[in-house]
């Protein structure tokens, strides 16, 4: 069940252009967050809709987030300072089931979608599993989170421009040494997840994906978030779920690509 809590910032530091780590003390939400869910932020009395934002990692009473500034509402939380106080909501949908990724489990993450994958990939590890990573940015500038996800287990690194690590796509990487893992979770775009689903697929490996939507209300009272999924009983047709409530993370082959 999802927890309001005002909540305290401990720091807020850039990372990498456009791009922002902050710290949260939110005991309430950090002690149920699950690897792939998200929380809403209130940004501001000027900004009406609240803003989704992933959860990086949660320990104790720490919530750490790590957002890129996209319009008002992300520039609001850019600019908050320690001791300032911030209106939260979650952990809100349905994470990664790391129960069904067996022993050597490959997590999957491209550009915003890099943080969620830090920790899912930490709750593998600590559940006795050998996780290793992929991690796509556009160029070296961009990278973050290397190090930590390298105390984890195995990561990869890829960038559009080859300017550092592999150069070339996170499918690229995947492909190269696909009978390394026992199962694929992946967060970014959907046609780096569309991608990935089908590398997977032809593997046998079981894959699960976190969809990246505009939100509402994140809840599921409106429509904002919906997304085309297969019908449960196979036949013909299409229904459609909510990926802030059904999601954000769905077997990929649920997904209408």
């Amino acid at each position: 069940m999802a927890i309001q809590e005002i909540c305290t910032v401990a720091g807020c530091t850039g990372i990498a252009p456009g791009l922002f780590e902050m710290v949260l003390e939110a005991p309430g939400i950090a002690q149920a967050a699950k690897p792939g869910q998200f929380v809403h932020l209130a940004c501001g009395e000027g900004n009406l809709l609240r803003r989704p934002i992933s959860v990086c990692t949660a320990q104790g009473a720490a919530l750490r987030l790590v957002f890129q500034v996209k319009g008002v509402g992300t520039e609001w939380l850019s600019a908050r300072r320690a001791g300032d106080r911030i209106d939260v909501l979650g952990p809100l949908g349905h994470g990664f089931d790391l129960t069904a990724t067996g022993d050597r489990p490959v997590l999957i993450g491209g550009g915003i979608g890099v943080p969620p994958m830090l920790y899912a990939m930490q709750a593998a590890k600590a559940a006795g599993a050998q996780p290793s990573a992929i991690l796509g940015f556009r160029s070296r500038g961009m990278v973050i989170l290397e190090d930590e996800f390298q105390a984890a287990g195995t990561a990869y690194i890829a960038t559009d421009d080859g300017s550092y690590g592999v150069h070339g796509f996170v499918s690229d990487v995947l492909r190269d040494h696909i009978g390394e893992f026992t199962s694929v979770c992946a967060c970014g775009p959907k046609p780096m997840l569309r991608a990935l689903a089908q590398i997977a697929g032809e593997a046998g490996l079981p894959c699960q994906v976190s969809m990246e939507e505009r939100m509402g209300c994140g809840i599921g009272a409106c429509l904002v978030c919906a997304c085309e999924l297969k019908l449960k009983d196979g036949g013909e047709g299409v229904r459609y779920g909510h990926v802030c409530k059904d999601g954000p993370v769905f077997d990929a082959k649920e997904v209408v690509w």
